[in-house]
Formats: structure tokens, sequence, C-alpha cells
């Protein structure tokens, strides 16, 4: 129906600042800078400056930045580079009902798009930033919570890149037929399969990427008169019809627009892996915490976890992945953290993908499909280990550490902000991250967004 679009177009438009309750401008601020700490860790990631190197060659006009090296290129190259460095880790929050990582799409091309309007003479101010942000997370996380479908396209790049069409064409205020013109076009644009996840490819990170630069366009496509499709979510070919296997409930999520800010629903990521794989791993340190063993106790570990996760990282450990299938396989996290102590960026790189030790404690690990009929639930998860004296003890994890009921505070999002400065490619002045923390937690005074995006950058002034 097109009254469908029409709502949610109504609901992009008309959100001012002042719409939003604290709690979701806090939020906002802390995954505002969650994200870009992790962009900056990305700037270290696989054939990140092979990308930039490339992607400038697509567009010579110097629009916008990369973050960290400060490449120049046009703005939607920069916000398809920016994105990848967000993904590439598997370090970017997560919304878990619906399934996708929405920040990586709308912030790479919203900080893109605004740089280039900046240069322009046109300045987006904090207030601003937070309100498109929020009506961003709201609509691409819509097309995730609505359905029971399994996934099956890839939804971080798929869904997300609505969210950051609709935050771009909030910021470049546009009327709610503006608004349908913009998602028309990004709609006319949507790809993104599950086909790099499956085999590891760092094509996954790519496609958020590749949406991120549609999302730039169709702002552009619509400003410049280009009508799109309207009836584009539950039209006879519309996005919940094709992409979801027409298995959706739309309706009673429109009803919560305006009250209930899916920004307040983010999770983190505590650990530069796939989300589906986190539970094996605060499972484990609870049990470890509670009841004293140790790794070499350990006889056998079982994971009873619903369907999503037994699907996506229930994947066989082999003896010498890639890393983008080390990352999304829950047997070599839960080895890797029994045997590091932890899991980190360098865990995923290198000698640390064929490490012995984590080879051994990840052929411990069985993963069992529970009883869950949600399709798409993270939770709950049973964590079960059998010790070599035969001892067993078990955990039931409600929800996973990252989620909003278990979440990171204040000052361990800023110490993962900081620990993932230490993994970029080049290093970020000290001067330059407290600066960023600042304008960050101050983002309502912040009169041109752009001076965010000259923090984030090593050499400039």
């Amino acid at each position: 129906m097109i009254a469908h679009s029409q709502r949610v177009a109504d609901h992009v438009a008309g959100v001012r600042y002042e719409d939003l309750p604290p709690q979701a401008v806090a939020k906002i601020k802390t995954f505002l800078l969650d994200t870009i700490g992790v962009g900056i860790a990305g700037s270290s990631g696989a054939k990140v400056g092979d990308l930039a190197t490339l992607a400038a060659t697509w567009g010579a006009a110097p629009e916008s930045s990369v973050w960290l090296t400060g490449q120049r290129m046009s703005a939607g190259s920069a916000a398809m580079v920016n994105a990848y460095q967000i993904h590439c880790l598997e370090y970017d929050c997560v919304h878990e009902g619906a399934v996708l990582h929405p920040m990586a799409t709308i912030l790479s091309a919203v900080m893109a798009w605004a740089e280039r309007e900046a240069a322009r003479g046109r300045k987006i101010n904090g207030r601003d930033l937070i309100a498109a942000m929020a009506v961003g997370v709201d609509v691409s996380t819509m097309l995730g919570i609505v359905t029971n479908a399994p996934i099956r396209f890839f939804r971080p790049a798929t869904a997300g890149g609505f969210g950051a069409a609709a935050a771009i064409a909030r910021l470049a205020g546009m009327d709610a037929r503006g608004v349908l013109d913009t998602l028309g076009a990004q709609y006319s644009q949507a790809s993104g399969t599950l086909q790099p996840h499956v085999e590891g490819s760092p094509m996954l990170g790519m496609q958020v990427g590749f949406n991120a630069r549609a999302a730039i366009m169709s702002a552009d496509l619509a400003a410049a008169g280009f009508r799109g499709p309207h009836d584009i979510f539950t039209g006879q070919y519309g996005y919940l019809v094709l992409f979801e296997q027409d298995n959706h409930d739309l309706p009673p999520f429109l009803e919560t627009l305006g009250r209930d800010w899916q920004i307040l629903h983010m999770s983190h990521k505590p650990y530069p892996s796939g989300r589906l794989t986190h539970g094996v791993v605060d499972g484990l340190g609870r049990l470890m915490a509670d009841h004293g063993f140790k790794p070499d106790d350990i006889a056998a570990i079982r994971a009873e976890v619903p369907p999503l996760v037994h699907r996506l990282v229930g994947r066989p450990n082999v003896s010498a992945p890639e890393a983008n299938y080390a990352k999304l396989c829950l047997r070599f996290v839960a080895g890797t953290y029994l045997a590091k102590g932890g899991v980190d960026v360098p865990d995923f790189r290198g000698a640390a993908l064929i490490d012995p030790a984590t080879h051994r404690y990840a052929n411990l690990v069985d993963v069992v499909l529970d009883a869950n009929p949600d399709q798409n639930a993270l939770d709950p998860q049973v964590i079960t280990v059998t010790l070599t004296d035969g001892a067993r003890h078990s955990v039931t994890l409600p929800h996973v550490y990252g989620h909003p009921d278990v979440p990171l505070s204040d000052a361990e999002n800023q110490a993962k902000f900081y620990r993932c400065l230490s993994f970029a490619a080049v290093e970020l002045p000290a001067v330059k991250a407290s600066a960023l923390i600042d304008a960050i937690a101050d983002l309502e005074q912040l009169e041109d967004i752009s001076t965010l995006i000259a923090l984030t950058q090593a050499g400039s002034q």
C-alpha cells in the first residue's frame, strides 16, 4: 500500500531534534563515537588501501574524505570506502531485532554527503545530524523488524541503504514527496546477498559500501526532480515482497514511529567478530568466572542456539580459514577466546588464523539448533561446558553482553573507542581523539558536522 510508504516519508520529513527523548539523543552520541572508532580501526582492514586507490578513480572531484587518511575523492566513493572501513572488522554496532548494522551505511553516507555540501556553502549542524540518524535507524531497522522470514539478503546493505537515504533526505530538508523519491531511487539500486557471508568474502563489507554510495546518488536524483517508485515496501514488487519473501506485518511498526525510537534498541559489539558469535564468548566467560575452571580443564562445549545463529555462524572450523570466515565461525571465535583470553582484532590476522591452540579448543565446540521458532532471534542461548573430570556447568543467556539490557557502560564505550584507535593504519593524534570525544558529547552545539570529519584525519589541521 502506498499509504505505508507515505507514513514512513512523513516520519522522515517531520522529525526534529526536539522530538527526541534525552535517552535517544544519548544513544545516538554513544553509537556515533563507537562507529567512528570502528571506522578508524578499519583503516587497517584487508585491502582498504587498494580500495581507496581504486575508488578515487571512480569520481575525480575531491568532494569528501576517507576517514583517518584524509584522501579526497567523490562523495559517493568516500561513502563507499568509509562504509567498508566501518564494517570490514565486524566490529560495528547492531540492531538484533532487525538483524542488521544500520550505522555503517548511515554514517558513511551522511558524513560524505555533508562534507560535500559544506564545501558548497551548506553547513549541517549537530542537531540536524541527531534527527537524521534517528530517522535513518528507524527506517533501516523497520525492514528487518517487521519480518520473520529467514534472512537471505544482507540486510546491513539492503535495508541499511534505505536508512542512509532517509537520513540524507532529512538533512537535505526534503518534504515527504522528496523523501519518497529518494527512497524509491534507493530501492532501485538496493543490493547485497548472504553468499559473501557464507564464503567469508570481504565483498560482504563492500555491499554495505555499494548501498552507502547509492544513498547519495538517490538523494541527488530526487533533488534533481527524478520521480522514484513510491509503493516500495509492500507494493506488487516491493522490498518486503521480494527481499523478505512476502513475510511481513508492517502496520503495527508504523504505529510506533515517533514513539519507540529504534536507536534505543541498538547493541554494541564488544568483540570484532560476528555478533552471533558473541554468545559463546559471553557464556564461557561467565562460566569460568563462576566456577574457576581453566581452558585446559574443558573436555567439551555445547552451544544451544536459535536458528539464525546456527545457520549463519554454526559453520565448521577449518584449519586455515580466511579472516572473514573465521570472524563468522562460532567455533573459531570460541577457540580464540579460550586460547588468548579474549577476542581482538589481531586474532583474525596472519598466523593467528592457524594457531594450533585456537583450533584445538575450537574443535571442542558443538553447535546445536534449539527449538526457537523465531527465524531472526539471537537469543536465548544455552552454553554448557563438560570438564575433563566429568563435571558439567551451564548458563542460559537471555541476552548477550552488549545488548541494551546488558550494555557497555560509557566508560567501556570510550575504552573501546581508544582500543580501536590503536589498530588504525596510522596514528590519530591524541589531541584529535580527545577533541572528537568532546565534540560528540556536545553534538547539539556543533554548527558544522564536517568538523567531526576533520577530527578523524591523522594529518589534517
